[in-house]
């Protein structure tokens, strides 16, 4: 017997903040989220029963909820070497780690 599953690639774009918004010029913030957004769907279509989300939110709770949503048994992500505000306030990887109800595996 042979078990299946699926694997759902999400990427979370960070929303533009609003007081960087202003500096740039009208449109360039969708224009950027639609280039970021495009990037992963390409990739994913090479895999088999894979499926691409990209999402426009917080990245560590967006992660969170998509995952309760779909019920998944494995969160893979990547992370970077922490920096000194990620002592503080806590990097993406480290806040899903913490709060996720599944397992987490990340790759640095």
């Amino acid at each position: 017997m042979t078990e299946s599953g699926t694997i759902t690639v999400l990427t979370v774009l960070e929303v533009t903040p609003r007081f960087v918004e202003q500096y740039l010029l009208e449109g360039q913030a969708k224009t950027l989220y639609d280039q970021e957004a495009k990037r992963p769907m390409g990739e994913v279509a090479k895999i088999d029963g894979a499926t691409a989300l990209v999402k426009n939110a917080h990245p560590a709770r967006t992660i969170l909820e998509e995952s309760a949503r779909l019920k998944t048994d494995c969160i893979v992500m990547s992370s970077h070497r922490p920096g000194p505000s990620d002592f503080f306030i806590g990097s993406t990887a480290s806040r899903v780690v913490r709060r996720a109800q599944c397992s987490v595996h990340v790759v640095r």
